[in-house]
């Protein structure tokens, strides 16, 4: 069975379509109205080797809050959708993943149980340019979102780094692999991976 789905959310705040193939190749079209994340979802969809369609008309005007949490929301139901029982899949994902003086480390579990535990420098310069100031304290409200609209159980921690820029994109891509890990099929595996026959 493909592992698609698709899934639209609209409040007074955003407007958000998702289109996600979980076996896929890394082809992403990605429009939030926030430059840095789209890059972030890019990469992320590239390295995860995920298919995915992302469209976000949002308050950006007010700040870029909404757009950067809601998202997340509407991405971790995604891949709940798509994952459906989990039958099959690994279940647990790890990857540490360095960039340049930055070293990240992303650990999950497709528990059913939504759960963020989030380590990395405070107080971190925003990012961006004329493109637009992105906050980095909005790469733990995305993850916060994720975690807990995909209901799995996600540790990340920088172990090392200095860039704001680097770290966050450290993250982004080790939550890819560790994603991807996490979902894959083991043909090992019979039913659902749990002694509880439920995830």
């Amino acid at each position: 069975m493909p592992r698609t789905a698709q899934q639209h959310r609209k409040t007074a705040e955003t407007d958000i379509q998702i289109e996600l193939n979980v076996d896929g190749s890394g082809l992403s079209t990605i429009d939030t109205g926030v430059p840095f994340f789209d890059h972030m979802l890019t990469l992320f969809t590239k390295h995860g080797l995920f298919d995915l369609t992302v469209k976000v008309v949002g308050d950006v005007d007010v700040d870029y809050h909404h757009t950067v949490e809601d998202t997340g929301i509407v991405l971790g139901q995604c891949f709940r959708e798509a994952l459906g029982n989990k039958a099959g899949i690994v279940r647990y994902g790890f990857f540490l993943l360095p960039m340049d003086e930055t070293l990240a480390e992303v650990a999950m579990d497709l528990s059913g149980r939504p759960f963020l535990s989030y380590h990395a420098p405070e107080k971190m310069e925003a990012i961006g340019g004329r493109a637009g100031v992105f906050s980095y304290q909005l790469v733990e409200e995305f993850l916060r979102a994720f975690s807990s609209a995909l209901m799995c159980t996600l540790h990340v921690e920088i172990k090392r780094g200095r860039d704001s820029h680097h770290m966050a994109e450290a993250i982004f891509k080790g939550l890819a692999r560790a994603l991807d890990a996490a979902t894959r099929n083991d043909p090992r595996v019979v039913g659902i991976p749990s002694t509880k026959d439920v995830l």
